[in-house]
Protein backbone atom coordinates (compact mmCIF):
# COMPACT_ATOMS: atom_id res chain seq x y z
CA UNK A 1 0.00 0.00 0.00
CA UNK A 2 1.03 3.79 -0.85
CA UNK A 3 2.54 5.12 1.89
CA UNK A 4 0.37 8.66 1.95
CA UNK A 5 2.40 10.61 4.59
CA UNK A 6 5.90 9.93 2.25
CA UNK A 7 4.08 10.93 -0.29
CA UNK A 8 2.78 14.07 1.01
CA UNK A 9 6.56 14.61 2.39
CA UNK A 10 7.91 14.30 -0.91
CA UNK A 11 5.90 16.45 -2.47
CA UNK A 12 6.90 19.26 0.14
CA UNK A 13 10.31 18.67 0.21
CA UNK A 14 9.98 19.09 -3.34
CA UNK A 15 7.98 22.33 -3.28
CA UNK A 16 10.31 23.65 -0.69
CA UNK A 17 13.48 23.78 -2.53
CA UNK A 18 11.54 25.21 -5.74
CA UNK A 19 10.01 28.59 -3.52
CA UNK A 20 13.59 28.49 -2.24
CA UNK A 21 15.76 28.38 -5.79
CA UNK A 22 12.88 30.79 -7.10
CA UNK A 23 13.20 33.45 -4.26
CA UNK A 24 17.05 32.97 -4.80
CA UNK A 25 16.58 33.58 -8.54
CA UNK A 26 13.84 36.63 -7.90
CA UNK A 27 16.65 38.54 -5.26
CA UNK A 28 19.51 38.02 -7.98
CA UNK A 29 17.35 39.48 -10.65
CA UNK A 30 16.67 42.19 -7.77
CA UNK A 31 20.23 43.09 -7.50
CA UNK A 32 21.28 43.03 -11.20
CA UNK A 33 18.31 45.76 -11.85
CA UNK A 34 19.68 47.79 -9.13
CA UNK A 35 22.95 47.70 -10.38
CA UNK A 36 22.68 48.54 -13.41
CA UNK A 37 20.22 50.95 -13.09
CA UNK A 38 20.22 52.43 -9.67
CA UNK A 39 23.58 52.32 -7.34
CA UNK A 40 26.80 50.18 -8.41
CA UNK A 41 29.41 49.02 -5.63
CA UNK A 42 32.83 49.77 -6.21
CA UNK A 43 36.22 49.51 -3.85
CA UNK A 44 39.22 51.84 -4.11
CA UNK A 45 42.23 50.02 -5.21
CA UNK A 46 44.82 52.79 -5.85
CA UNK A 47 45.61 56.59 -3.77
CA UNK A 48 44.92 58.73 -6.85
CA UNK A 49 42.33 60.33 -5.55
CA UNK A 50 43.94 60.84 -1.61
CA UNK A 51 42.81 62.79 0.28
CA UNK A 52 39.00 62.42 -0.78
CA UNK A 53 38.85 58.60 -1.27
CA UNK A 54 41.44 56.17 0.20
CA UNK A 55 42.36 52.59 -0.49
CA UNK A 56 39.70 50.59 1.25
CA UNK A 57 37.06 52.79 0.74
CA UNK A 58 33.96 51.66 -0.53
CA UNK A 59 31.56 53.21 -2.10
CA UNK A 60 28.02 53.29 -4.24
CA UNK A 61 28.24 55.04 -7.80
CA UNK A 62 24.69 56.39 -8.95
CA UNK A 63 24.17 55.16 -12.52
CA UNK A 64 21.15 57.23 -13.29
CA UNK A 65 23.08 60.70 -12.34
CA UNK A 66 24.63 60.70 -16.37
CA UNK A 67 22.31 58.21 -17.55
CA UNK A 68 22.71 54.81 -19.33
CA UNK A 69 24.98 53.90 -22.32
CA UNK A 70 26.13 50.53 -23.32
CA UNK A 71 29.32 50.60 -20.83
CA UNK A 72 26.92 50.95 -17.66
CA UNK A 73 25.65 47.27 -17.67
CA UNK A 74 27.66 45.28 -15.33
CA UNK A 75 28.64 42.75 -18.08
CA UNK A 76 29.48 42.61 -21.98
CA UNK A 77 27.18 43.39 -24.38
CA UNK A 78 29.31 41.43 -27.01
CA UNK A 79 28.83 37.81 -27.53
CA UNK A 80 31.84 36.18 -29.98
CA UNK A 81 31.65 38.45 -32.77
CA UNK A 82 28.38 39.74 -32.25
CA UNK A 83 27.92 42.85 -30.45
CA UNK A 84 23.96 43.57 -28.93
CA UNK A 85 22.80 47.27 -30.58
CA UNK A 86 22.56 50.38 -28.44
CA UNK A 87 22.18 53.89 -29.19
CA UNK A 88 24.66 56.24 -29.89
CA UNK A 89 23.64 58.74 -27.31
CA UNK A 90 22.79 58.51 -23.63
CA UNK A 91 19.80 57.28 -22.70
CA UNK A 92 18.16 60.06 -20.28
CA UNK A 93 21.53 61.72 -20.44
CA UNK A 94 23.00 64.03 -18.10
CA UNK A 95 26.16 65.60 -18.25
CA UNK A 96 28.56 65.96 -15.31
CA UNK A 97 29.54 68.99 -13.61
CA UNK A 98 32.69 70.01 -13.17
CA UNK A 99 33.80 68.80 -9.41
CA UNK A 100 31.62 65.86 -10.18
CA UNK A 101 33.91 62.38 -9.10
CA UNK A 102 33.13 60.11 -11.64
CA UNK A 103 33.79 56.46 -12.12
CA UNK A 104 34.10 55.76 -16.27
CA UNK A 105 35.83 52.95 -18.85
CA UNK A 106 39.19 53.66 -19.81
CA UNK A 107 39.35 54.60 -23.30
CA UNK A 108 41.68 52.39 -24.52
CA UNK A 109 40.13 49.27 -23.65
CA UNK A 110 36.43 50.34 -22.64
CA UNK A 111 36.75 47.81 -20.22
CA UNK A 112 38.30 49.01 -17.07
CA UNK A 113 36.80 51.02 -14.46
CA UNK A 114 38.73 54.03 -13.64
CA UNK A 115 37.27 57.19 -11.30
CA UNK A 116 38.81 60.43 -11.17
CA UNK A 117 37.45 64.05 -10.71
CA UNK A 118 35.78 66.22 -13.52
CA UNK A 119 38.54 69.43 -14.04
CA UNK A 120 37.50 70.02 -17.92
CA UNK A 121 34.08 70.46 -19.68
CA UNK A 122 33.82 70.06 -23.64
CA UNK A 123 35.80 73.25 -24.74
CA UNK A 124 37.32 73.88 -21.64
CA UNK A 125 41.55 74.83 -22.16
CA UNK A 126 43.39 73.52 -19.54
CA UNK A 127 46.80 73.60 -18.31
CA UNK A 128 48.74 73.08 -14.74
CA UNK A 129 51.58 75.40 -14.87
CA UNK A 130 54.48 75.26 -11.86
CA UNK A 131 51.68 72.73 -9.94
CA UNK A 132 48.70 75.48 -10.35
CA UNK A 133 45.92 74.06 -11.87
CA UNK A 134 44.75 76.83 -15.27
CA UNK A 135 41.00 76.48 -16.66
CA UNK A 136 40.47 78.58 -19.84
CA UNK A 137 43.06 80.91 -19.12
CA UNK A 138 42.37 82.07 -15.89
CA UNK A 139 44.31 80.28 -12.67
CA UNK A 140 42.37 77.72 -10.26
CA UNK A 141 42.16 79.63 -6.23
CA UNK A 142 44.59 76.78 -4.49
CA UNK A 143 45.43 77.79 -0.66
CA UNK A 144 47.88 75.95 1.66
CA UNK A 145 45.86 73.69 3.83
CA UNK A 146 48.82 72.17 6.36
CA UNK A 147 49.75 68.49 5.74
CA UNK A 148 48.99 65.02 5.99
CA UNK A 149 50.53 61.67 6.28
CA UNK A 150 50.89 59.75 2.85
CA UNK A 151 52.90 57.24 1.23
CA UNK A 152 56.13 58.44 -0.80
CA UNK A 153 57.24 56.42 -4.51
CA UNK A 154 58.83 53.93 -2.09
CA UNK A 155 55.86 53.30 0.37
CA UNK A 156 57.36 55.33 3.49
CA UNK A 157 55.05 57.42 5.31
CA UNK A 158 55.46 61.13 4.86
CA UNK A 159 54.45 64.52 6.07
CA UNK A 160 52.70 65.85 2.38
CA UNK A 161 51.53 69.09 1.40
CA UNK A 162 47.58 69.99 1.26
CA UNK A 163 45.51 72.10 -0.49
CA UNK A 164 42.26 73.29 -0.58
CA UNK A 165 41.26 74.46 -4.43
CA UNK A 166 37.92 75.82 -5.57
CA UNK A 167 36.60 75.59 -8.97
CA UNK A 168 35.02 78.38 -11.23
CA UNK A 169 31.77 76.88 -10.23
CA UNK A 170 32.94 77.55 -6.74
CA UNK A 171 33.68 73.74 -5.99
CA UNK A 172 36.41 73.35 -3.11
CA UNK A 173 38.10 70.08 -2.84
CA UNK A 174 41.25 68.79 -1.13
CA UNK A 175 44.58 68.20 -3.05
CA UNK A 176 48.01 66.62 -2.14
CA UNK A 177 51.42 67.43 -3.99
CA UNK A 178 53.70 64.40 -2.74
CA UNK A 179 56.38 66.28 -4.74
CA UNK A 180 55.34 70.05 -4.39
CA UNK A 181 55.70 71.60 -7.58
CA UNK A 182 58.15 70.07 -9.54
CA UNK A 183 56.71 66.59 -10.27
CA UNK A 184 56.99 65.42 -13.84
CA UNK A 185 52.45 66.90 -14.88
CA UNK A 186 53.21 69.65 -12.82
CA UNK A 187 53.78 71.57 -15.97
CA UNK A 188 52.18 70.85 -18.68
CA UNK A 189 51.26 71.95 -22.20
CA UNK A 190 47.51 73.32 -23.03
CA UNK A 191 44.66 70.49 -23.89
CA UNK A 192 41.90 71.78 -25.18
CA UNK A 193 38.77 69.24 -24.50
CA UNK A 194 37.39 68.12 -27.82
CA UNK A 195 33.48 67.95 -27.90
CA UNK A 196 31.70 65.50 -26.31
CA UNK A 197 34.91 64.60 -23.86
CA UNK A 198 36.09 65.60 -20.45
CA UNK A 199 38.85 65.98 -18.83
CA UNK A 200 39.56 64.26 -15.74
CA UNK A 201 42.10 64.31 -12.63
CA UNK A 202 43.18 62.71 -9.13
CA UNK A 203 43.40 64.81 -6.21
CA UNK A 204 47.00 63.34 -5.68
CA UNK A 205 48.03 64.92 -8.22
CA UNK A 206 52.01 63.67 -8.17
CA UNK A 207 50.54 60.08 -8.51
CA UNK A 208 47.80 59.62 -10.53
CA UNK A 209 47.35 58.54 -14.39
CA UNK A 210 44.84 60.68 -15.53
CA UNK A 211 44.15 63.06 -18.76
CA UNK A 212 47.10 64.33 -18.68
CA UNK A 213 48.86 61.79 -19.59
CA UNK A 214 47.42 61.61 -23.85
CA UNK A 215 49.79 58.86 -24.71
CA UNK A 216 48.41 55.74 -26.04
CA UNK A 217 49.14 53.95 -22.61
CA UNK A 218 47.44 57.21 -20.70
CA UNK A 219 44.02 58.17 -19.84
CA UNK A 220 43.77 61.04 -22.33
CA UNK A 221 40.32 62.75 -22.84
CA UNK A 222 36.85 60.64 -21.46
CA UNK A 223 34.44 60.88 -23.85
CA UNK A 224 31.32 61.29 -22.69
CA UNK A 225 29.35 57.71 -23.33
CA UNK A 226 32.39 56.07 -21.37
CA UNK A 227 31.20 57.44 -17.98
CA UNK A 228 29.64 55.02 -16.02
CA UNK A 229 28.32 56.62 -12.82
CA UNK A 230 29.30 59.76 -10.00
CA UNK A 231 30.52 58.27 -6.76
CA UNK A 232 28.20 59.41 -4.12
CA UNK A 233 28.61 57.70 -0.63
CA UNK A 234 31.55 55.80 1.21
CA UNK A 235 29.36 53.12 2.98
CA UNK A 236 32.31 51.01 4.16
CA UNK A 237 35.90 51.59 4.50
CA UNK A 238 39.11 49.90 5.68
CA UNK A 239 43.00 50.02 6.79
CA UNK A 240 44.71 49.44 3.60
CA UNK A 241 46.23 45.87 3.36
CA UNK A 242 43.42 44.50 5.71
CA UNK A 243 40.78 42.06 3.45
CA UNK A 244 36.93 43.20 4.69
CA UNK A 245 36.08 39.78 5.55
CA UNK A 246 38.13 39.51 8.67
CA UNK A 247 35.62 40.75 10.84
CA UNK A 248 37.31 40.26 13.66
CA UNK A 249 39.79 42.64 12.77
CA UNK A 250 36.85 45.58 12.32
CA UNK A 251 37.26 47.16 15.57
CA UNK A 252 40.91 48.15 15.32
CA UNK A 253 41.17 48.48 11.32
CA UNK A 254 37.65 49.67 9.67
CA UNK A 255 37.79 53.37 9.56
CA UNK A 256 34.40 53.99 11.83
CA UNK A 257 34.40 57.90 10.83
CA UNK A 258 34.63 57.27 7.30
CA UNK A 259 31.14 55.29 7.14
CA UNK A 260 28.14 57.01 5.19
CA UNK A 261 30.57 60.08 4.25
CA UNK A 262 29.10 61.95 1.27
CA UNK A 263 31.78 62.42 -1.51
CA UNK A 264 32.53 65.76 -2.43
Amino acid sequence: MENLNDKAKGSADTGGLGETVRVVIEALLIALVIRTFAFQPFNIPSGSLIPTLLIGDYLFVSKYTYGYSRHSFPFSLRFGDYEVPFPENRIWGSEPKRGDIAVFKLPRDGETDYIKRVIGLPGDRVQVIDGHLRINGTPVKKEQDGFMESRDAFGRMSRTPRFKETLPNGIVYTVIEREGNSSYWDNTSEYVVPAGHYFMMGDNRDNSTDSRDQSAGGVGFVPYQNLVGRAEIIFFSIEEGTPPWQIWKWPQEARWGRFFQKIR
